[in-house]
C-alpha cells in the first residue's frame, strides 16, 4: 500500500486537465500568425509556425528530462501520510505527427498524433506513522493517440482556425479514456512586428473543471532589435532571439503538465486512478538546426510544482484523494526533432 501512495505523490503530474488544454491550445493557436503571410498554402504556413514554436508538433520528436532531488510531502484525504525525498526522477518522451488528409484548397486537413511517455522514480527513506521505510524504484508508461480536423476560414473578414480533436489514451495494461476538444481562434491583429489572437476551447471531458477556456496569444518583435516577445496566456512568457548562424535562444517561464495512470489494489484504494500535475519551468532554452531538417534542443533551470493530485479515473481534479507537495528542483531537458519545414 505504501508503495502505491509514494508513487502517486512523487510523480510529476497534477492538474493535468488544465495543462493539457493549454498546451494543446498553444500549439494550435500560435499557428495563426502564419495565415497573414503572402506565400505558400495556408496549411503549410500554419505548419511552419506551429512546429517552430512546439517541438512535439513536429513530424518526430524525442525528449529526455532529468530532475534533481526534491523533498516531498504526501497527504491522503487531507491527512498527512508521509514525508521523504525523491532521489532520482527522469522522463523520456516520443511524439510522431502525420497528415492523414489534405484538401485541394489546403484549407482543411486531418492529422494524427501519437505520444509515448516513460517515467522513472527512485526514492530515499520515507517517514510515516510506522517509522522510516524504504521504497522500491517504480516506473510508468503512458500512451495517447489523437485525430484532429482543422479548417481555415474567415469570420468578419478575419482569419479563423477551427479545430476538433479526439484523443484516446492508455497505460501499459489497457486503454483508459476518450476525450475531445473543439476550438476556434481569430487573428485580431497582424502587422510587421505584432500578432495578436483571441479564441476559446471547449473540452468534451466529464472530468474537466473548466469546460470552456479563453485563449490569447501575443507576439511582438522589438524595433531595431533581435529580441522578440512570445506570450501565450497562460502557457508561456518568453523573450527570444537568434543566436549563432542556426540557433535560437529563449529566456522565460513555461507552464507544464504531465499525467499517467496507476493501478491500485490495497485496503483504501482499488481500481484505476490518474495522477495529474501542473508546474512551471523557468530558465533558458537553446535550439540549434543540425541539418537536413533535424533540430537539437537543450533546456535548463528550475521546476516548481504548483499542484500534484491523484483522482479516480475520469474524476475532476478538485475531487482528489491524494495530494503531493514538492520543493523546487533543478532540471535539464535534451531533445532532437525532425521538422520537414
Amino acid at each position: 500500500m505504501h508503495k502505491h501512495y509514494v508513487c502517486i505523490s512523487t510523480a510529476r503530474p497534477a492538474i493535468h486537465q488544465m495543462k493539457s488544454i493549454y498546451i494543446f491550445l498553444a500549439a494550435l493557436f500560435t499557428a495563426i500568425p502564419g495565415l497573414a503571410q503572402k506565400t505558400d498554402s495556408t496549411a503549410i504556413r500554419t505548419g511552419k509556425v506551429i512546429t517552430n514554436k512546439f517541438p512535439t508538433t513536429r513530424a518526430f520528436d524525442l525528449q529526455y528530462d532529468q530532475f534533481g532531488p526534491a523533498d516531498n510531502t504526501t497527504k491522503i484525504l487531507g491527512q498527512l501520510f508521509e514525508k521523504g525525498k525523491i532521489q532520482n526522477h527522469y522522463r523520456a518522451k516520443a511524439a510522431a505527427n502525420i497528415i492523414l488528409y489534405k484538401s485541394k484548397t489546403q484549407r482543411f486537413f486531418i492529422t494524427n498524433s501519437f505520444r509515448y511517455k516513460y517515467e522513472f522514480f527512485a526514492f530515499g527513506p520515507m517517514q510515516n506513522a510506522t517509522g522510516i521505510n524504504n521504497r522500491p524504484d517504480v516506473d510508468f508508461h503512458y500512451f495517447a493517440n489523437s485525430v484532429s480536423g482543422t479548417y481555415f476560414g474567415k469570420l468578419f473578414k478575419k482569419n479563423v482556425i477551427y479545430n476538433a480533436t479526439a484523443t484516446v489514451d492508455a497505460n501499459e495494461h489497457d486503454f483508459q479514456r476518450i476525450k475531445g476538444m473543439v476550438s476556434a481562434v481569430v487573428v485580431m491583429k497582424k502587422s510587421e512586428r505584432t500578432t495578436f489572437t483571441l479564441g476559446a476551447l471547449m473540452s468534451i471531458d466529464p472530468s474537466s473543471i473548466i469546460p470552456i477556456v479563453p485563449i490569447a496569444t501575443y507576439e511582438y518583435q522589438f524595433e531595431n532589435s533581435p529580441w522578440k516577445l512570445d506570450f501565450i496566456l497562460p502557457q508561456r512568457f518568453l523573450i527570444q532571439r537568434p543566436l549563432f548562424e542556426n540557433g535560437r535562444l529563449s529566456l522565460g517561464t513555461e507552464m507544464t503538465s504531465e499525467n499517467f495512470y496507476l493501478s491500485l489494489n490495497n485496503a483504501s484504494f482499488k481500481g484505476i486512478y490518474e495522477l495529474n500535475q501542473l508546474g512551471l519551468r523557468s530558465g533558458i532554452t537553446y535550439e540549434h538546426a543540425i541539418g537536413k531538417g533535424f533540430i537539437g534542443t537543450f533546456r535548463g533551470g528550475m521546476a516548481n510544482l504548483l499542484s500534484s493530485r491523484i483522482t479516480e479515473r475520469g474524476e475532476r481534479t478538485n475531487r482528489y484523494v491524494i495530494e503531493n507537495k514538492q520543493d523546487p528542483q533543478w532540471y535539464f531537458n535534451v531533445g532532437v526533432s525532425y521538422n520537414p519545414f
